[in-house]
């Protein structure tokens, strides 16, 4: 969840990335994977067109304002909102409506377009988004810096994570090792955790999400050879492991630990309620212990990972395989899909089939990406404010981005489809470029 945080100034600082191309995907694609070239083609179009358009206010593209009403919410919570854990107000008119929604380079989603940037160029080849992508991951060098989240693997191993694989430089690995190192810095040896937020009634609490910045700890342990790293990211997966999976594979979203380490508590802030399987949450669980386990190769991890996309298979009903925005959510003609959600789930799934030599898991993967890809989630170009993807949820109980694009969507799904062609081709979904 975004959270307002100030962020210190550096007078003059950019960072200039390298420039030289590493390893540029080509577009072409066997005639009966045509639809991927095509997807990237639309989404490239898309983005650059945003890039140009929002260059000169140094923001970043987050989501298109939405409107709810408190019967949807009540409807789609299955309670009265005098339940509800924070008040829901709707907007108070439609002046904001599907316009444009910005953020800056402290929001948890803000290097998700530089991203995407980055994976356009990887799919297609274009040098135009590749300028892009070196533009707008400059502008997160002030994230680097920051202390007070845990979002950091979100910001930075996006954007430049992506821009140390097809453009390195050593500038670019300081930066990622200085992150790690504020995010390490979070780190609870008595508990055993990264802290997830500084906000709330919590003591230490600990978001599923938070499986999803160990990456950013793995690539720190490579570029410097200091295993400190990666045995906060392995520790901090096996208590994931221990206190967030109820007995049916589904994950709580929030689990607070006291300070001798024990839980004080386990629910949800972003789920229908504190015992249902919030989609998103379940798509951070399958992709960060299928990536967690890439990197260690502890077992468990595997084994919690394909325990996930069992359940998520299982419970995932609709004839699209697009999740609805929780999987306990009613299932009516008007609940909203999840599409960021359904692009996490397919990216993960990607990589556990190629690990595991096992191709339901790609050939569910591959249905979701095609079904994003058509016209029912994707957008057609020059139109979505220049977001790729339609139909995402970011907090239905609070009344936030309901039914609307959203960056990490975008990103997850170009994510997935460039893991999807490498495993066409013969290739490793997830290229160990530091190794």
């Amino acid at each position: 969840m975004p959270v307002s945080k100030s962020i210190p100034v550096f007078a003059g600082a950019v960072l200039l990335i390298g420039a030289v191309t590493y390893g540029a995907a080509s577009s072409g694609s066997k005639s009966s994977d045509d639809w991927i070239a095509q997807a990237a083609d639309s989404a490239s179009v898309q983005l650059a067109a945003t890039a140009e358009a929002i260059d000169s206010t140094g923001l970043f593209p987050r989501s298109l304002m939405t409107d709810y009403s408190l019967e949807q919410l009540v409807d789609q919570l299955e309670a009265p909102h005098t339940d509800f854990k924070v008040e829901l107000l709707p907007h108070p008119g439609l002046d904001e409506f599907r316009t444009l929604r910005l953020c800056d380079v402290a929001d948890w989603t803000s290097g998700f377009f530089p991203g995407s940037l980055w994976l356009a160029y990887e799919l297609t080849g274009d040098t135009t988004l590749r300028t892009q992508a070196e533009r707008y991951t400059n502008r997160m060098l002030p994230a680097s810096y920051m202390t007070d989240t845990h979002d950091l693997g979100f910001m930075v191993n996006c954007s430049y994570g992506n821009a140390l694989r097809l453009a390195p430089a050593d500038s670019i690995r300081t930066v990622l090792v200085r992150t790690a190192d504020n995010l390490a810095s979070r780190f609870d040896p008595a508990i055993g955790c990264i802290r997830s937020w500084d906000f709330g009634e919590w003591n230490f609490p600990v978001i599923i999400d938070n499986m999803m910045n160990l990456q950013l700890l793995f690539n720190a342990a490579k570029i410097t050879g200091d295993k400190r790293y990666s045995d906060i990211a392995v520790t901090h997966a096996r208590t994931t492991l221990a206190h967030h999976f109820r007995p049916d594979h589904t994950c709580y979203h929030v689990v607070s630990y006291a300070p001798d380490g024990s839980v004080e508590s386990a629910g949800t802030f972003q789920g229908k309620n504190d015992a249902s399987a919030w989609a998103r949450g379940q798509g951070w669980a399958l992709y960060g212990f299928t990536e967690t386990y890439r990197e260690s190769q502890v077992k468990e991890f595997l084994d919690k990972a394909v325990a996930v996309a069992d359940m998520i298979m299982g419970r995932i009903k609709t004839e699209d395989k697009i999740p609805y925005w929780d999987l306990d959510a009613p299932a009516e003609s008007q609940t909203p899909r999840d599409a960021s959600a359904a692009a996490v789930i397919a990216s993960g799934m990607i990589e556990l089939g190629y690990i595991l030599h096992n191709e339901k898991y790609t050939d569910f993967a591959e249905a979701i990406l095609r079904s994003l890809a058509s016209p029912a989630y994707m957008a057609p170009t020059g139109t979505n404010c220049g977001f790729v993807l339609m139909h995402s949820v970011g907090s239905l109980p609070h009344g936030s981005e309901i039914d609307t694009p959203l960056n990490y969507a975008d990103y997850y799904f170009l994510e997935a489809l460039n893991r999807l062609a490498r495993v066409k081709k013969g290739l490793a979904p997830v290229e160990d470029f530091l190794a």
